[in-house]
């Protein structure tokens, strides 16, 4: 189920991109980068290019703060492993065989 609205979902922003872009494809507009300024850019462009531009700053974000939570859970489990192997004396587990030597 979760699958239908995940494709209705993309079906309706596909929708209402289409419509916005029919809707003011002959509309221009005049961008000041600060640097340069361009005149006439369509703005369906500026619109698109917004949108591609904040999805690109947030995956390098994200992409930062999920390479920070698996160095944090990598140290922690690094840390319980070390625990773990500190209580137990005997790694080898000779008490399971009999005479407690390394025989095969």
């Amino acid at each position: 189920m979760s699958r239908f609205w995940g494709a209705l979902g993309i079906l309706i922003v596909l929708a209402l991109s289409l419509g916005f872009a029919s809707l003011n494809g002959s509309q221009r507009v005049t961008l000041d980068l600060g640097i340069k300024t361009l005149y006439g850019v369509p703005l369906t462009f500026i619109a698109f290019g917004g949108l591609i531009t904040g999805m690109v700053i947030m995956l390098v974000a994200g992409v930062q703060s999920d390479l920070k939570v698996r160095r944090i859970l990598r140290d922690r489990l690094l840390e319980e492993d070390r625990e773990e192997r500190s209580r137990f004396a005997d790694r080898d587990q000779r008490e399971l065989f009999e005479g407690g030597g390394a025989e095969n």
